[in-house]
């Protein structure tokens, strides 16, 4: 018997080689890993975790790539909030309503931590020391910290948060885009930055930053309805919610919902819809409801007021010669208004170009900041020169003191009285030269103060600065006539505080080219009582400022050279002799009919900055047929090669895969059966146990899609899953494994009877390596990123009885599976779709876009542009795309017109001499062409 044992076993080592090697390599396995076991499988799982982690973000990096931008787990939960809640109530009203509170309550906070940061430094003064030395060091060290707070912040956080925000308005609002301006961070730097500027006590507004926080606040609604509500991805009506915005920032400012809705009229657009109106007021009415409400709230106040609340002499409260005053008041801030833009600028530009000192601040950012907020809270300080600028109070309490009801220069007081005048007076000075010092600080040093890099308004202290002008008016008015004004046999009083609403409104309408200032001054006030002085004097002071300067927000457009369409000037003649095919861009970017989408991908990522591209017919024939929208382009191709298109083709391939299988097992099956009936059986027959590995390989080479697949040879005798002979072999440390077909790609088949010769340690290395190897092809629904594609059910027969007692309790797959490709079929599938030609009929296409002629003239270009907020127009031929223009472009073009470059002669000169030189080069290149010629030949 062992004889024959013996001669068995040298038989089939020399007859089948393959087949011993498989039988005993079991053996030399087991010695193999049973100490680095666990180490394998955490080397799988960790090896798929990074697999997964890596498709992930080649997935994010492409829409990056394409888009420009991140999805957001706040828009998304905002999105499911809205559209569970408030979207079901309307579009636009609840819109409008929901932008006016949050603008309210925005509103409200900000000025409760800028009342915070005040009264916090009045109290260092007062009451912490009474040593002059530390006063002052308790003085200027809140300023000074919180300024260099607000610089550092929105320098970290969001430069783009630095400033006013109305000139960009204006520019966003004429078509253009400016890149992260309307963005969540530059809320959160605008807000916080702003707080800090405004609490430092430097003599700057808020006017301005509320603006660019509506519009924020706006913007991001919109994105947020925009994930359910597509009317929200328009342009033109996101236009129109930017526009209501504007108001919105006003009236809640200021708590002055007309005023603020003509005043971002005036400001922020040059044709206005009037169908935007109501918007407008509906929203700026909610905020300055809401504003208002919260003061009666939580202040604890009686009832609504006005922010200024003033109490004007309501029967006679000026006489009619005191008109030619207020209009000089007008005219004396015209001048005024139109001085503080020019000096404004040209500090601005001198900054800016002297090179060294720019250079030396750039690397000391926190330098210039520092030495302005010192100096400005130095000045301020009560005991030292701030006592001749009412340096102890704040703005709110500055405004309300110079719009009061009585004059300041008369002897009899009461107590009241007395304790404000006694803000404006010293023991060596009146009020009139405490008046002249306070307007000359607040003038330069608001200028100053304006160059920081924090978030900061110009119009709070423009205001101030015209409410003591008028003030030191009605003040001089009330020396010159004692007794009032006599006129028709009576005596009208002078009342310096109305000349003071006067000259606000006036000085703050030159430097702003605005008349609503107006209607702002009486919402902010409460009374009407002197609506024809406060008309008279804004239209005076606009007309004189209009034609010495710029407004301010046109000046700080015209210094950061922002893309804004200026006006063309009435005297120049060329704007009718001038066309667009004078200056439009002719080599333009374009796609066509049955373009790939490789080729469309490469477009898109070489042309970054155009937000929509015209679709032609041909190369060959490029007849304009419409425009797509970038967004369009991008959803279009990550829906041809995204993750649901390619998990919906790994599904496809898996399935042909498990049909190939089945096919393949039942062919051997019949092949086994036929050879098990034409040969012999032996009683001494030993059937080895297959190729583990090799089978291992190759029932994961089923599961891989069909141009993946591997040539691989079977390896295993021929009659493999047929009852084998009893053995007369000695008895070893076998099993027999039921429910393990090494053909099934993925759910085991019953085999009654098939020897392994090995031991528990290879059986549960095979387990986890066939769990690991079809985990690299199955994934989760929504996998978790931490875990990649690995869980923990477990692994059993189709009968359900467990592979071993021992691995059903430890290792388990997850419940709900997905297929997925690797990395490289994934690769090899994404480059065969780029090839393919972009499906036109799904697209959503603009068929009449904006088209210009060649031969339309520069003044109709500017008023299309103007009119509508495009911010690019097509150039056609008889239907043929021939250019397109932009407002770069036009603006260029627009400017050249006004300064006398461009002109019909210099035009046609430009033609004369490119004709030549096309002309030279074809001479040169015929030239060439004849030399080589003659030189071959």
């Amino acid at each position: 018997m062992v004889r024959m044992a013996t001669l068995k076993k040298e038989r089939t080592r020399r007859h089948h080689p393959l087949l011993w090697d498989s039988k005993y390599s079991t053996i030399e396995m087991y010695g193999r890993y049973t100490k680095d076991l666990g180490e394998y499988a955490k080397d799988e799982a960790r090896r798929l975790r990074l697999l997964e982690r890596r498709r992930k973000k080649d997935d994010k990096a492409r829409n990056k790539e394409l888009l420009g931008v991140r999805d957001n787990k706040f828009f998304k939960a905002s999105s499911w909030l809205w559209r569970n809640t408030f979207a079901r109530l309307g579009e636009d009203w609840v819109f409008l309503a929901l932008l006016g509170i949050i603008m309210a309550l925005l509103s409200y906070v900000m000025d409760k931590g800028i009342s915070m940061c005040t009264n916090s430094r009045v109290w260092l003064y007062r009451d912490l020391t009474n040593h002059p030395v530390a006063q002052y060091l308790a003085w200027v060290s809140l300023p000074v910290c919180l300024i260099l707070f607000s610089a550092g912040f929105v320098h970290l956080v969001a430069p783009q948060s630095i400033g006013s925000g109305i000139p960009e308005m204006k520019t966003i609002l004429r078509g253009v885009a400016l890149k992260e301006y309307l963005t969540f961070k530059t809320l959160v730097a605008k807000v916080i930055g702003l707080t800090a500027t405004l609490g430092s006590g430097m003599p700057l507004g808020k006017e301005g930053p509320f603006v660019h926080i509506a519009s924020i606040v706006s913007q991001l609604l919109s994105k947020i309805i925009t994930s359910f509500q597509s009317i929200y991805e328009n342009e033109s009506r996101n236009t129109e919610m930017l526009a209501a915005a504007c108001a919105v920032g006003v009236g809640a400012c200021f708590a002055a919902p007309v005023g603020g809705v003509l005043f971002s009229i005036e400001v922020t657009t040059t044709y206005f819809a009037v169908r935007n109106y109501w918007r407008g007021f509906f929203a700026a009415v909610c905020g300055a409801t809401v504003f208002r409400l919260l003061a009666v709230w939580f202040q604890k106040a009686d009832t609504v007021t006005a922010l200024f609340a003033t109490n004007f002499t309501a029967d006679f409260p000026f006489d009619p010669q005191e008109l030619f005053v207020f209009a000089l008041i007008g005219l004396v801030s015209g001048l005024g208004g139109a001085l503080y833009v020019w000096v404004h600028r040209k500090y601005v530009l001198f900054m800016r170009s002297n090179k060294r000192m720019n250079k030396f601040l750039q690397k000391n950012r926190f330098l210039y900041p520092g030495i302005v907020s010192l100096i400005v809270a130095t000045l301020s300080f009560p005991l030292g020169f701030g006592q001749f600028i009412a340096g102890e109070l704040s703005t709110h309490e500055q405004v309300h003191q110079l719009f009061s009801n009585f004059t300041w220069s008369k002897n009899e007081l009461t107590v009241e009285q007395a304790a404000i005048v006694s803000n404006w007076r010293t023991a060596g000075t009146n009020v009139f030269i405490n008046l002249i010092v306070y307007l000359l600080f607040t003038f330069f040093f608001s200028i100053v103060a304006s160059t920081i890099p924090v978030p900061s308004g110009i119009f709070i202290p423009v205001f101030k600065i015209g409410a003591a002008f008028g003030r030191l008016v009605g003040e001089a008015m009330h020396l010159w006539f004692p007794y009032g004004v006599r006129y028709g046999g009576k005596l009208a009083p002078i009342i310096p505080g109305g000349y003071s609403v006067v000259g606000a409104a006036a000085f703050s309408g030159a430097v702003t080219h605005t008349v609503s200032v107006g209607v702002i001054v009486f919402e902010m006030t409460g009374q009407i009582t002197h609506i024809v002085p406060v008309m008279i004097a804004s239209l005076v002071s606009n007309a004189v400022a209009a034609l010495l300067q710029p407004s301010m927000y046109d000046s700080i457009i015209l210094i950061k050279k922002l893309p804004y369409l200026p006006d063309l000037l009435p005297s120049g003649s060329g704007m009718y002799n001038i066309y667009v095919e004078d200056f439009m861009v002719r080599n333009v970017k374009f796609i066509w009919k049955g373009i790939s989408y490789q080729k469309l991908k490469e477009i898109l990522k070489a042309n970054k900055g155009l937000r929509s591209l015209p679709i032609v017919d041909s190369p060959e024939s490029p007849v304009l047929l419409g425009s797509v929208q970038r967004y369009e382009l991008i959803k279009m191709i990550d829906k041809h090669i995204g993750r649901e298109k390619r998990l919906e083709v790994a599904a496809k391939w898996m399935k042909e895969a498990e049909e190939k299988a089945r096919e393949e097992q039942e062919r051997l099956r019949r092949e086994a059966e036929e050879l098990q009936k034409t040969r012999r059986p032996s009683r001494f027959e030993v059937s080895p146990a297959p190729d583990i590995l090799k089978l291992r390989e190759r029932a994961n080479n089923e599961m891989l899609p069909p141009q993946a697949k591997k040539e691989t040879s079977t390896g295993f005798s021929p009659v493999f899953g047929t009852q084998p002979k009893k053995s007369i072999l000695k008895k070893t440390n076998s099993f027999t494994l039921k429910g393990f077909t090494p053909l099934s790609p993925h759910s085991p088949t019953h085999t009654p009877y098939t020897t392994i010769t090995g031991g528990t340690e290879s059986r549960i290395r095979s387990a986890f390596d066939i769990i690991f190897r079809k985990s690299a092809t199955l994934q989760d629904v929504t996998p978790d990123p931490e875990v990649g594609s690995i869980g923990t059910p477990s692994i059993s027969g189709t009968e359900g009885i467990p592979l071993t007692p021992g691995i059903s309790k430890k290792v388990q797959l997850p419940r709900e599976r997905v297929i997925d490709m690797s990395a490289e079929d994934q690769k090899a599938w994404e480059l065969e779709e780029m090839g393919k030609p972009i499906d036109v009929e799904n697209l959503h296409i603009d068929p009449a876009p904006f088209q210009l002629v060649e031969r339309t003239s520069i003044l109709k270009v500017h008023s299309l542009f103007s009119m509508v907020g495009i911010n690019h127009a097509y150039v056609t031929n008889v239907g043929k795309l021939v250019g397109v223009v932009a407002l770069k472009e036009l603006r260029q073009a627009i400017e050249n017109v006004n300064s006398g470059t461009l002109t019909p002669e210099s035009v046609k000169q430009k033609q004369e001499e490119e004709a030549k030189a096309l002309a030279q080069k074809e001479a040169e290149n015929g030239d060439r062409l004849t030399f080589l010629v003659v030189a071959k030949s």
